[in-house]
């Protein structure tokens, strides 16, 4: 946005920093969830390598979760019209993390 003009009514400004706009590459994720809150933890997983690294956490509340689903939902289908289809993953399955209460998911 244009610092020089108000913001419209219900518009977010939002600022990306040059650290963060950089991203972080993840392979995996875990998902775990207590009745407050989601866990969503994205791990770097390499072949070859026993052990896996977190390399971020983001921890949301059960209706910013379900936006975060219809959202990636709604992204999804838009690539697949413009690129087509997305293969479905393979039946393999990363380990599970436990501990913090509720299943635990991967994506």
């Amino acid at each position: 946005m244009n610092p020089q003009q108000p913001n419209p009514e219900g518009a977010i400004d939002v600022e990306l920093s040059e650290d963060i706009a950089e991203g972080v590459y993840a392979n995996l994720a875990m998902i775990a969830h207590s009745n407050s809150e989601f866990i969503l933890d994205f791990i770097r997983l390499m072949p070859g390598v026993p052990k896996a690294k977190v390399k971020a956490r983001i921890i949301l509340t059960p209706e910013h979760a379900k936006r975060l689903l219809e959202a990636l939902r709604e992204n999804i289908s838009r690539f697949e019209e413009a690129y087509g289809g997305i293969n479905e993953p393979n039946e393999f399955r990363f380990p599970t993390a436990g501990g913090f209460g509720g299943p635990a998911g991967q994506a």
